[in-house]
């Protein structure tokens, strides 16, 4: 059985408001479980490849500190 992953996760959030989304983001941060990880992969190939130049350099810039504040607090 193939399950393609990405057209599943866009399927069931096709039609879905911000509120929605931002739910499922944060409710998927909060559990802190591995099952959740595709999905948020999922929004995050989307906003990469639907950002422009300077909005990618922001969101790498965000990760980038992110990334450094979890070091910071291990």
């Amino acid at each position: 059985m193939n399950i393609d992953i990405r057209k599943n996760i866009i399927d069931n959030f096709n039609g879905a408001s911000t509120d929605d989304i931002k739910t499922s983001i944060t409710s998927s941060i909060e559990a802190s479980e591995e099952v959740t990880l595709p999905g948020l992969g999922v929004f995050f190939e989307l906003l990469w490849k639907n950002s422009d130049e300077n909005e990618q350099v922001f969101i790498l810039n965000a990760v980038k500190k992110g990334l450094e504040i979890s070091h910071l607090k291990d």
